[in-house]
């Protein structure tokens, strides 16, 4: 199945410089197992050394957070949006 990965700038030097690249996986994991094959070194950016997604990387499935779905276990169907979004920290004290 067929998914749209929409990433962001901080990874696009991985991806050629691509904001969106299509995958076709059944689970987020899947997806990015897949987006390695055509990117390697794009999984250690979103995954620890547990498999698990980093805690700095948040995934939404639609809009929606995968953490409150399955998390990388959560199915994937034709036409989804999966969108990479890393937390952004600081400000002014």
């Amino acid at each position: 199945m067929a998914v749209i990965v929409r990433v962001p700038t901080p990874l696009r030097r991985i991806t050629n410089g691509q904001g969106e690249v299509q995958v076709s996986a059944s689970t987020i994991r899947d997806a990015i197992d897949k987006l390695e094959e055509q990117f390697p070194g794009f999984k250690e950016r979103l995954i620890d050394e547990k498999g698990e997604l980093r805690r700095f990387v948040n995934l939404y499935l639609n809009d929606e957070d995968i953490r409150f779905l399955k998390g990388l276990d959560t199915e994937l169907k034709e036409g989804d949006v999966l969108s990479i979004v890393p937390a952004i920290a600081g400000g002014h004290r």
